[in-house]
């Protein structure tokens, strides 16, 4: 195992570990929870499956058999490291974060993405329909629509996450962050390579619809609420309908910042 990785998932997993226990002492009446959740587990990848498990379990993919679907995926270093860094991007860029804990347990942005990478684990290893059943169950249960097939960084953010869509083709990179109601889409019914590129440190807005094999340069921004046909240069501020350059990044990476003000330029 990488050391740095290893390190880094156990820093994390520690922090929730002693928040658990803090919450524990404040709340008992979390016990059950808690224990079940957090404090039976001696990793992240343990907990993080049963935790998705217990959540994303139906009739038709019981939480017991999804649980062991899901052991099999967080066992991969690469899976749980990139599950890791999103719970540090989630608390270094969400204002409303104050904890490790707070994701992982609560936050439906978070828990879809790693339920995606758990759909996109299986997908890649030829398991498609168990893939497709469970980006179905994740739809049902957080209002958010990632293809199995998409490939997505690390270090992502997806705040408040509802109605986000992401196509099969997309492409997201590490440090972005993104809104609620975002749309990475076609424009149609073409086949193919058909969805967005979004580059490394890009911040996209609430409702921001970005439609089409184009890409979104690394450093960009895209405001609220625009629908972008075209592709956007790095470190440009685009808005409207449709966006046009309305100016340019301050920060090399506006995903971090969280910053969705913007001056127009003269």
């Amino acid at each position: 195992m990488n050391l740095d990785r290893k390190e880094s998932i156990a820093s994390v997993w520690q922090n929730i570990v002693e928040e658990a226990k803090v919450a524990l002492n404040k709340e008992p009446i979390l016990e059950k929870f808690l224990q079940n959740t957090v404090l039976d587990h001696s990793g992240m990848g343990a907990a993080m499956s049963y935790h998705l498990a217990t959540k994303l379990g139906n009739n038709t993919l019981p939480s017991s058999l999804l649980q062991n679907i899901m052991n099999d995926v967080f066992s991969d270093e690469q899976v749980t490291y990139a599950a890791s860094q999103d719970i540090q991007a989630t608390v270094d860029r969400d204002s409303a974060c104050t904890s490790y804990s707070a994701p992982f347990l609560y936050f439906k942005g978070f828990l879809a993405l790693q339920a995606y990478r758990a759909a996109h684990h299986l997908w890649n290893s030829g398991n498609r329909s168990l893939a497709l059943l469970l980006q179905h169950s994740t739809s049902i249960n957080f209002a958010v629509d990632i293809h199995p097939a998409a490939k997505i960084g690390s270090g992502i953010l997806i705040d408040h996450a509802t109605g986000l869509v992401i196509g099969e083709t997309a492409v997201v990179e590490d440090s972005v962050s993104m809104m609620q109601s975002v749309t990475l889409g076609g424009t149609g019914k073409e086949s193919g390579d058909r969805h967005p590129k979004i580059r490394k440190g890009v911040l996209l807005g609430p409702g921001a619809k970005i439609l089409g094999n184009i890409e979104i340069g690394e450093g960009a921004m895209v405001a609220a609420s625009s629908v972008v046909l075209k592709s956007v240069a790095a470190h440009s501020i685009v808005a409207g309908v449709p966006a046009t350059v309305v100016g340019e990044a301050q920060v090399e990476e506006p995903s971090k910042a969280m910053n969705h003000y913007f001056k127009l330029s003269q």
